[in-house]
């Protein structure tokens, strides 16, 4: 198994190394200071004219399979340089080296940044970051602001290591809270690959009675490589727009596979709304698409562009065709664990 239950260890992330948190620290003591600084554990994107000017879109990236820390940036700066949107991108940082790492699993330095989100697009998979960190993550979803969860986010935490955690009720496999964060606030939790993972790609099938909805204004053609996952416990308020149907190959042009994996096809991309233990309602677009090599195909990323106007309530200013263009160069690595470019920092994605 590839997609779900994999275990990978954290490179020593969760013993961080006092050296590394004093360095830490005083990095993190500059940024204050100096407010105009590049941080030392995150990038952000400055949105100068646009519908999204003014907004700020925090976007959490962590997961050790589909380079979440290569598709997030790029897509963040579209939104910043074409829709005016501010944009703040975080990693999974090993404390050590100051280096991304997606396989530390334990720490997503420069998370207080929720506090002044207006949203949060996150691709995350098995973390368990300290109390002090959840908090924020936990703040902003009990504020009723929106949430954009991609692939992975399904199953974003695991409590292995602090069990008596506040917080451990948020683990994907969670009993007291079934599932957890993804079933309990995305719509479910992870289950299986329901394609084949790596030989089996994804055509999307739009809900023709949802095909007006404004996030898909402008979306006409839909696929990627990475496989469907299974859905199976969406409530009954899932609004799903689009469905995965399962092709016999890892080309666009490949057709269908025949037999029960596409009777009855599963749900793919959904709208929903969740109700915090502060009593708020917060709008929630989910998918199990989202890997960096998906975010290849143009209407894909015109998709998530749309899914951040509707969620912060701009779905008037969604253009016909919304500029989905990349900012700079983006070839994203393949998906795979132990596949992440080595030896990156926040600052080289300057």
């Amino acid at each position: 198994m590839t997609g779900g239950l994999k275990q990978v260890p954290s490179a020593g992330c969760a013993a961080r190394p006092r050296r590394g948190v004093f360095l830490l620290g005083i990095l993190m003591l500059l940024t204050l200071l100096a407010p105009n600084a590049w941080p030392a554990d995150g990038v952000v994107y400055e949105g100068a004219q646009g519908p999204g000017h003014g907004r700020h879109i925090v976007f959490l990236a962590g997961d050790e399979e589909y380079r979440s820390e290569e598709g997030l940036p790029m897509l963040a700066k579209i939104l910043a340089a074409h829709h005016g949107f501010t944009c703040t991108v975080l990693f999974s940082i090993n404390p050590a080296t100051g280096d991304i790492d997606p396989d530390c699993q334990t720490n997503e330095p420069g998370i207080e940044a929720l506090d002044t989100a207006d949203l949060c697009v996150m691709l995350l998979r098995f973390r368990e970051w300290p109390d002090a960190q959840m908090k924020h993550f936990v703040d902003y979803l009990n504020s009723g602001k929106p949430i954009i969860g991609l692939r992975t986010s399904t199953h974003a935490f695991q409590y292995q290591r602090n069990k008596n955690s506040p917080y451990a009720k948020f683990d994907w496999n969670n009993s007291k809270w079934p599932g957890g964060f993804g079933r309990q606030v995305l719509g479910d939790t992870w289950i299986s690959h329901h394609g084949d993972h790596g030989k089996e790609s994804t055509r999307v099938v739009v809900n023709q009675s949802l095909k007006g909805h404004p996030i898909l204004r402008g979306v006409t053609d839909l696929w990627w490589p990475t496989d469907v996952y299974t859905v199976e416990h969406l409530p009954a308020d899932a609004q799903v727009l689009v469905w995965g149907q399962v092709l016999a190959g890892m080309k666009p042009e490949d057709p269908p596979v025949t037999g029960p994996k596409n009777n009855p096809l599963m749900p793919l991309i959904w709208v929903r709304e969740y109700k915090g233990d502060a009593g708020k309602t917060t709008k929630i677009v989910a998918t199990t698409a989202g890997a960096s090599v998906d975010l290849q195909n143009e209407d894909f990323r015109r998709l998530l562009v749309n899914a951040c106007y509707w969620s912060l309530g701009l779905e008037d200013k969604i253009p016909p065709k919304a500029d989905v263009d990349y900012v700079g160069d983006y070839k994203p690595s393949p998906f795979g664990f132990g596949g992440g470019k080595k030896g990156v920092k926040p600052s080289d994605l300057k």
